[in-house]
């Protein structure tokens, strides 16, 4: 790997030199055991601790079958998925990797008693397998996370239809909180060249799942003067959703949960702020209860934010603690599009406000290639910039997911993999220039002011 941070360095390194590298047997990743699935038993979902369950260990490095890629991963992030790999939630993953496992042989080999996590990366490919044309060794890039074949004609028209789609990372092995990742080839897409290494690998998964469910035709289908409700607009996914409402002409009313978030969310144009916290929303009692009345307070202070109008849209993820007032305050016809469920899955809702309204509630989950394509696109424009808040070394990688765990974080968290330090990979300094505010928005000031490489 010292060989590869060189090459990356010197800036001259053709396809050869990448090809010659030599790839070391083992490599570091973040893993959970099988045999550690029972530790938080009895625990509440709030008391258990990802830090105890995440260890970093030498793995073996797989062989990239046909259609496969083997990527040196310099930066990787946090996901919510991978929150709910660290506490074996709803199920533990290994129940994905026995399931995956019985659909072939190269799928078998994610059957293993350990679980490399981490659906995001930016890198650099190593190796591709047979018949991979569109990538070849020293392409710098970033992956999504939908690991699909299409062998059926179900996903042929929208990839996430397909029965044997599943979420790279978390439903698949040899994830990216990794030294190594294998991922298919129809995952990647090329790195925006003005982000360092830790700024680009945090878009993929969020930004690609924002963008299906505000913009494409398989969402919400959002139109310019639209008004849209964003839950936790302060945070990874919501970060990304309040910048693609404001890009395509909507009115975002951002919902955060302090002053910091709500600092950061007009600092990126969006000028309708609701700080839950400070209003004291409580849509759920004592007694496990929803409070019909908190909703109604609710939509009365979107009014008094929008002039009048109920959100045309819903932007939910954060799923059962704040479902019911999501379809209560959507004005009639509007569509509440859902996806996460970050707070609990089992939503519950007063279905005459659905009904009788006419309102529709869609499911959206990740993105296809080609959705995922357009969304890095618009990073790779300066269009939609990262919201990386702040980095940990991949030692450290259980502190970072405690962090969205805790939800003590903003935007995204982000892990320095092989990449020494922060501020590696920047190709296009002059475009960099430009977005400089924007990119650093969510950073600390001091690491906001440091140089890049």
């Amino acid at each position: 790997m010292r060989d590869l941070l060189q090459a990356l360095e010197s800036g001259d390194a053709g396809e050869g030199d990448f090809r010659n590298l030599k790839i070391p047997e083992s490599y570091r990743g973040a893993v959970v055991l099988a045999d550690e699935i029972h530790m938080f038993e009895g625990l509440r979902t709030h008391e258990k601790h990802p830090e105890k369950s995440l260890h970093v260990r030498d793995v073996p490095t797989p062989e990239p079958a046909p259609g496969e890629v083997l990527v040196a991963v310099l930066a990787s992030a946090i996901n919510y998925n991978t929150v709910w790999s660290a506490l074996f939630e709803p199920i533990p993953t290994f129940h994905f990797l026995a399931r995956y496992g019985r659909t072939g042989a190269a799928a078998k080999r994610h059957d293993l008693p350990y679980h490399v996590v981490g659906s995001d990366l930016a890198g650099v490919v190593l190796r591709t397998g047979d018949g991979v044309v569109d990538w070849k060794p020293g392409d710098r890039v970033v992956a999504h996370c939908l690991s699909v074949d299409l062998h059926t004609p179900h996903g042929h028209d929208d990839a996430m239809l397909d029965p044997e789609q599943r979420i790279w990372g978390f439903e698949t092995n040899f994830g990216g909180l990794a030294e190594i990742a294998l991922v298919k080839a129809n995952q990647l897409m090329p790195k925006p060249a003005h982000l360092t290494w830790e700024e680009a690998a945090g878009s993929g998964l969020v930004n690609s799942t924002a963008y299906r469910q505000l913009v494409s035709r398989n969402g919400a289908r959002m139109k310019q003067g639209d008004v849209v409700l964003i839950w936790g607009a302060g945070g990874g996914l919501g970060s990304y959703a309040t910048q693609l409402v404001l890009n395509g002409g909507g009115i975002p009313v951002c919902v955060v949960s302090d002053e910091r978030k709500a600092d950061l969310v007009r600092a990126q144009g969006a000028e309708l702020v609701i700080n839950r916290a400070a209003e004291g929303y409580r849509f759920w009692t004592d007694d496990d209860r929803q409070d019909p009345s908190e909703w109604k307070r609710f939509g009365k202070r979107i009014r008094e934010l929008t002039g009048g109008d109920d959100p045309d849209i819903v932007f939910e993820h954060p799923g059962r603690a704040t479902f019911g007032a999501s379809v209560y305050v959507t004005r009639r016809g509007g569509t509440i599009v859902t996806c996460a469920s970050t707070s609990g899955y089992e939503h519950a809702f007063d279905n005459r406000y659905l009904w009788m309204s006419v309102k529709r509630i869609i499911g959206t989950h990740f993105a296809n290639y080609r959705e995922a394509w357009e969304a890095n696109r618009l990073i790779c424009k300066g269009m939609v910039h990262p919201t990386l808040s702040v980095t940990y070394p991949l030692d450290d990688v259980g502190s970072a997911v405690r962090d969205v765990h805790r939800n003590v974080h903003n935007g995204k968290v982000g892990v320095l993999c092989l990449a020494p330090e922060e501020g590696w990979g920047v190709t296009d300094p002059e475009m960099r220039e430009k977005h400089v505010a924007e990119i650093t928005r969510f950073r600390a000031p001091q690491a906001a002011a440091e140089g890049v490489r």
